[in-house]
C-alpha cells in the first residue's frame, strides 16, 4: 500500500521542529533573490522613458555598490519568524484539513484542501509574516554599504528597526499592508488548478498524491521528488498575485500620511504606478520571486517532509497518542 493511503496525522512538535528547520533552510538559500525582488519592486525606472534595471543588473549594482554581503540584508528578520511562520503554516493547514475532512472516511476533498490552503495563508499572514515582512522591506530598502562605516543606515539590525518603527510611527504600521500580506499569502497557499488563484498546498498534494499512485511500490517518496514536486508547486503562485506582492511592498515601505486609510494608500500606490510606470510595473521583480519561490518551496517541501519523517520514526508513540485525541 502507498504511503499516502495510511499515513498518521503529524504532531504540532513535528510542524514546528520540521517547519522551522525547513524554513530557515529556505531562507539562507534563497535571501540574496528576495532583496533583488524588493529592489526592483521599489525601483522607480522605467518612468519618463527610461529603462528599468533587470535582475542581473540589480544584483550586480547591490553587490558592487554595497558588498555581496548586503545580498542578505533583512536576514535576522526572516529567521527571527521563520520558525512561527512555518509552524503556524503546516500546523494550521493540516488543522483546516482536519476539520474539513469527511467524518467518514477521514478524507478531505480538494476544495477541503484548497479551502485549509487559503485559511494557512491568511493565519500565517495575520500571525507572523506582515510584521516580519514591514522589517525585512525596511531593512532591504536601505543602500548603504557594508564596507564603509561612515555610512550609517537608519536600522542597524531587526530589532533596531521594530524598536525605531513602533517608536516613530506606532505599533500598527508592523501591520501595514496586513490585507494584501494575507491574499498573497492565502493564493500562494491555496490551489493549483483553478484559473486565478496559483498555489502551494493543494498542488503539492494532488501532485504528491499522484506520484504516489504512479509508484504504488515505494512507501515513502524520494527527496528529490519532494524537492520536484515543490518547485512546481511553489512556482504557481508568484504569476497570480505579482501586483499584489509589488504594491504591497510599496505601502510597507513607504511611511503613513495622515488622515489616508490603508485603502485610499493601496490605490493610490496602484494609480501611481499605472500613470507613471506601466503595467509591466506590476511584475517589477517577477523573474528574482519565481527564482526564489520556486526551488524555496521545493527546498521546504523536501526538508519538510525529510524531517516529519525521521521525527515519527523516532517518536511512535507520541504521533499514536496525537491521532486518538
Amino acid at each position: 500500500m502507498s504511503r499516502s493511503g495510511s499515513k498518521k496525522p503529524v504532531g504540532f512538535g513535528t510542524h514546528i521542529i520540521a517547519g522551522g528547520i525547513a524554513g530557515a533552510c529556505e531562507a539562507l538559500t534563497c535571501q540574496p533573490l528576495d532583496t533583488i525582488k524588493v529592489r526592483m519592486q521599489l525601483s522607480r525606472s522605467g518612468r519618463g522613458g527610461t529603462k528599468a534595471r533587470g535582475f542581473i543588473a540589480t544584483g550586480a549594482y547591490i553587490v558592487k555598490r554595497e558588498t555581496p554581503l548586503a545580498l542578505y540584508k533583512g536576514l535576522g528578520a526572516v529567521l527571527s519568524g521563520i520558525v512561527p511562520k512555518m509552524a503556524i503554516r503546516f500546523a494550521s493547514f493540516e488543522a483546516y484539513k482536519k476539520a474539513l475532512a469527511n467524518k467518514e472516511t477521514g478524507k478531505t476533498s480538494v476544495g477541503g484542501i484548497f479551502v485549509a490552503g487559503l485559511g494557512a495563508g491568511v493565519t500565517e499572514a495575520v500571525a507572523v509574516v506582515t510584521p516580519m515582512e514591514v522589517v525585512k522591506i525596511r531593512l532591504q530598502a536601505q543602500q548603504h554599504s557594508l564596507a564603509d562605516p561612515l555610512e550609517t543606515p537608519r536600522y542597524r539590525n531587526a530589532a533596531h528597526a521594530v524598536y525605531t518603527i513602533v517608536r516613530e510611527e506606532g505599533f500598527a504600521t508592523l501591520y501595514r499592508g496586513v490585507s494584501l500580506t494575507a491574499l498573497r499569502q492565502a493564493t500562494n497557499q491555496g490551489e493549483s488548478f483553478l484559473f486565478w488563484t496559483g498555489a502551494n498546498f493543494t498542488a503539492y498534494q494532488e501532485i504528491k498524491k499522484f506520484a504516489h499512485r504512479i509508484q504504488p511500490d515505494l512507501p515513502e517518496l524520494p527527496s528529490y521528488q519532494h524537492m520536484l514536486i515543490g518547485l512546481i508547486s511553489g512556482a504557481m503562485g508568484p504569476f497570480s498575485n505579482a501586483p499584489i506582492d509589488t504594491i504591497k511592498t510599496r505601502l510597507q515601505k513607504a511611511t503613513a500620511v495622515p488622515g489616508q486609510s490603508s485603502l485610499q494608500r493601496i490605490v493610490g500606490i496602484a494609480t501611481d504606478m499605472w500613470k507613471q510606470e506601466g503595467f509591466r510595473s506590476f511584475y517589477k521583480g517577477i523573474t528574482p520571486r519565481v527564482l526564489r519561490v520556486a526551488p524555496g518551496q521545493a527546498i521546504v517541501f523536501a526538508v519538510y517532509e525529510r524531517v516529519s519523517n525521521v521525527i515519527e520514526k523516532m517518536t511512535p508513540t507520541v504521533q499514536e497518542d496525537w491521532q486518538s485525541e
